[in-house]
């Protein structure tokens, strides 16, 4: 017997109420903006028709004055699962055009439905911030909602991949759940701010006089707090953005990253790369030419690249397979690890062993950035991190010296005593415990004294000392460097390396886990 078209015209009805959002002029208003709705958002994010809803029909479950009788299509939030190049992904969407998209305890149980759904299924979680924040008229239970989403992003962290869109408001305590993600991509717009608290209860606290424009926006904090990973300059951007980070991370933390290697190796030199070392050992080069010529053509995908420059971060593919490279940037501070460096390095290379994405460190490190502001605000806890964090990692680890690598930030960009898996040096590496213009003064104080020319003599010193100490040589002798090479043989004895750790396998012993210095 057919179902009664009654039912059937009913259940269209109810349908198309809940896509209508907030209204039909609350949507125009978004796009007069250019911006997009919560369902157009997940429409530029999935394949075409793959999206399946969760939780259409939910409905709002306060009694509460302010909210009895209204109607909250959705519950303010869109749920669901669709298909990103063919590979299933979990997402939702807040809808700012149903009530300010501010969470409640049914909006709540939706978005913790959707994260254990995809901690189950073994998929990526991508979700569109944009929210007025907790419900005020549910009171507690919005707090209580926003306590069970954080509790399952940590749950899931490690898991599956999580990527947060910062698209509109995020304020108050909706920012800690992107906080708790692997990456944030933030769109650039009047809109688009996170904070924690806002001008007036800071002015009230502090009696500060802060503008939203030195703390809420993407530029700020791509460049100045480092909270955010990209910035991306409307809607679509933002889901074009999370499509390239999938490309490179897995499914989940048993799952394979995606590599797609090729069916030959490259291992033919690449000339460009002999050419890109200034002959003077005190001239700075671009670290990003080097990758450049290092990954696969236009595959290398920078993260967080506004934020402590002095070291380079990213993804790119080597012959197909893919890395997570983690450079020294010898054009900023030379290259020196300082606080914000080496919390940026340590976070991606917990996040690349996570999710088994092998690691390439370019080397060219005269130390740890000096200074009392360095030294007061923690350089040894935060310098702490990228030890802990190398060590830590299981992947495959390859690092390539290229010229400096002196003293404690040598060992904290993965040598082989921090577990690197092959290591490889240009000639004109230096490794050693300080410079050697340092070095010789320390050393050769009183001989440099006594000297007739004590000129001629440090230059005389220095020159023995890089020969004697500071080159790749020394470290070869005691088996600490794989080999020296010529920068363009790099690409093609590293994509041969990658090919031999692909089926890495390490042991550590059985713990809850490492205790990182934070």
């Amino acid at each position: 017997m057919p179902i009664d078209p009654a039912l059937v015209k009913e259940l269209e009805l109810r349908r198309e109420a809940v896509m209508r959002g907030g209204g039909a002029d609350k949507l125009a208003r978004r796009r007069d903006e250019g911006r997009l709705s919560a369902r157009e958002r997940l429409d530029a994010l999935f394949d075409a028709h793959s999206f399946l809803e969760f939780g259409m029909h939910a409905h709002h479950a306060s009694h509460a004055f302010g909210l009895a009788g209204k109607d909250l299509p959705a519950d303010g939030v869109v749920t669901g699962v669709g298909f990103i190049d063919g590979r299933p992904v979990a997402a939702f969407s807040h809808d700012f055009t149903v009530g300010g998209g501010a969470l409640g305890r049914i909006h709540a149980r939706k978005v913790c439905d959707l994260l254990d759904y995809a901690v189950k299924a073994g998929m990526p979680v991508i979700g569109f911030n944009d929210s007025g924040g907790a419900r005020i008229q549910e009171g507690v239970d919005s707090l209580s909602g926003y306590g069970q989403i954080f509790y399952r992003n940590v749950e899931a962290s490690g898991v599956v991949p999580q990527i947060a869109i910062i698209a509109g408001a995020c304020a108050g305590g909706a920012a800690y759940s992107p906080a708790l993600c692997d990456f944030l991509i933030m769109v650039r717009n009047a809109a688009t701010l996170m904070f924690i608290c806002g001008p007036e209860v800071i002015k009230a606290a502090t009696g500060e006089n802060a503008q939203l424009e030195q703390f809420a926006t993407a530029d700020a904090h791509a460049a100045i707090s480092g909270n955010i990973h990209f910035i991306a300059d409307d809607d679509t951007h933002a889901a074009r953005l999370a499509h390239a980070l999938i490309g490179y991370l897995p499914q989940n933390n048993l799952d394979d990253p995606p590599h797609r290697p090729t069916p030959t190796l490259s291992l033919e030199p690449v000339p460009g790369l002999d050419e890109l070392m200034p002959a003077d050992p005190k001239m700075p080069f671009d670290v990003k030419a080097v990758i450049e010529h290092l990954v696969d053509a236009g595959s290398f995908l920078e993260v967080m690249a506004a934020f402590a420059p002095n070291i380079v971060i990213g993804f790119a593919r080597i012959d197909g397979v893919v890395v997570g490279l983690v450079a020294n940037q010898p054009m900023v501070k030379a290259g020196c690890l300082d606080i914000d460096a080496s919390d940026k390095g340590a976070r991606f290379i917990r996040t690349c062993n996570a999710y088994g994405i092998p690691l390439i460190t370019l080397v060219d490190v005269p130390g740890y950035m000096p200074g009392l502001a360095q030294e007061r605000g923690g350089v040894i806890r935060h310098g702490a991190k990228m030890l802990f964090a190398f060590s830590a990692s299981t992947v495959p680890k390859i690092t390539v010296i290229m010229r400096k690598a002196y003293g404690g930030a040598y060992l904290a960009m993965c040598s082989s005593d921090l577990g690197a898996d092959l290591v490889y040096a240009w000639p004109t590496a230096e490794i050693a415990v300080m410079g050697a213009e340092g070095a010789v003064k320390v050393i050769f104080a009183r001989e440099l004294k006594q000297a007739d020319d004590p000129p001629a003599k440090l230059k005389e010193l220095i020159a023995q000392y890089r020969d004697d100490f500071a080159s790749p040589y020394q470290a070869a002798k005691n088996a600490l460097v794989t080999d020296v090479i010529t920068p363009a043989q790099t690409r093609g004895i590293v994509s041969l390396g990658l090919r031999t750790l692909l089926s890495k396998r390490e042991m550590r012993p059985p713990k809850k886990h490492g205790n990182i210095p934070l």
